[in-house]
Formats: C-alpha cells, structure tokens, sequence
C-alpha cells in the first residue's frame, strides 16, 4: 500500500431530483464504494472515515461550491457519513442569500444540473498490477460541489493537466485514457504507457527522480495543447 498526499482530484456521482427540497436542502452520495470509474479507480469502504471525523472535529461545514469554483461557494453539508453503499451526504443551499446559489437551486430542482462532484487528496492507495485496478483507501474531502454533468470528459482531462502542472505524473490509467482520446488503440496505449510512464512511475516511487522534473515538463507541454475533437451536430 502507498501512503502520500497527491495533487487535487475530482470524481463525479448524479442525485435524483426528488432529493433536492424546498427549503434548498438536497441529499444524495457523493461517492459510492466499490464501482469501477472511467480511471479505472474504485473508493474502498472506509476510505472517509478519518477525514468525516475531522471535519466534525473542526466544528466547520464542508463547503458546497458551484462547478468547483472556489470563489463560488453556494452552502454547504450538514450530513457526511459511509454507509453500506458510499458517502451519503445532506447538504443546504443559501439560496434566499446568495444569487448563484438560487440559480443552482432551480437548475437542480430541473434537472438541468444533475451532479455532485467531491474535491478529494489521495493518502493511501493501492495498485493491482494484473487487474490494472487502483483502489483508494484513504481520501482527504476538501470540498463537494454542485455540477452540470456527472461526467465531463474535458474536465478529467483538465484534471490530468492539473495535476501534471503541479509536478505530479499521471497515472497508468489516466495516461492510457488520454492516449485513447488522441486515437491510439486500446492495445497501443497500454503498450505506451506501460514501457515508457510506467517506468517512470517505477522510479519516482524509488526515490530515484533526478530526470523527472524535465520529462513532467514534457508531458505538461504535450497537454497544455491538447484538445477532444469536438464533434459537429447536423
């Protein structure tokens, strides 16, 4: 098991509208246990507990943002526990005191906006080489925000980014995804990312980095241009 605090990441879940209230309190799970994502990452029961006992420690609620703009906080969470299925939370809209907030509040009552997203720090994990399955174990909740879509694939590729912009190396899975995106095969891509970031992976976690500063700047170079193609509607 690797213990570390890694860049910011975000993973994204839908509620159900019925959920959000009149009074702009809504309910919904902020992370389900034991679903395989896009990153091929699945969250381990238990993995919030530290961090739910913290954030109750600190007498402060967890933030809720708009689209995980940090300057947009619009409530926050009353309600952070695991259960047998995930995170279920309960959370409040200022929506009489703050204009987005009201905004989100119809939108999500329309279903329009139809996402939570949890803003998380990665502090233990664990890598299964034959299934390539990453499981996280223990996550730092920093903040939930309401957004537009469930999944977004331009927003995990902006994560990809951040996180190498910070002088942090993707993981397997996240470089394979991208080189599917940029129209290599799955085949191709495993075979990539396996003998060339793999090894640098290998040796970042040995300690042994002295050229990984240089090649990180490579690969944020390669992203900072990187776009999906956009496809045209007839």
């Amino acid at each position: 098991m690797r213990v570390k605090k890694s860049a910011f990441h975000h993973k994204e879940f839908s509620f159900k509208a019925d959920v959000v209230n009149d009074d702009g309190t809504f309910t919904g799970y902020g992370s389900v246990f034991g679903t395989l994502d896009s990153y091929r990452e699945i969250v381990a029961p238990g993995a919030f507990t530290e961090s739910i006992a913290q954030i109750k420690a600190s007498g402060e609620p967890l933030p809720a943002l708009w689209q995980h703009y940090s300057s947009e906080p619009i409530g926050g969470y009353s309600l952070l526990e695991e259960d047998d299925r995930g995170l279920k939370v309960s959370g409040w809209l200022l929506k009489d005191d703050v204009v987005r907030a009201r905004e989100a509040y119809a939108l999500m009552k329309a279903r329009v906006v139809r996402g939570l997203s949890i803003g998380y720090y990665v502090l233990e994990d664990s890598w299964n080489e034959k299934d390539r399955i990453r499981t996280l174990n223990k996550l730092e909740l920093a903040e939930i925000s309401i957004v537009t879509y469930p999944a977004n694939p331009d927003a995990q590729i902006d994560a990809i980014k951040s996180r190498i912009a910070h002088g942090a190396l993707p993981t397997l899975s996240q470089f394979e995804q991208i080189l599917r995106e940029a129209g290599f095969s799955k085949s191709q891509s495993a075979v990539i990312a396996n003998r060339g970031l793999k090894h640098l992976l290998d040796r970042s976690e040995s300690g042994s980095d002295g050229d990984d500063n240089r090649t990180v700047k490579e690969l944020s170079s390669f992203f900072s241009g990187f776009k999906l193609p956009q496809i045209t509607k007839e």
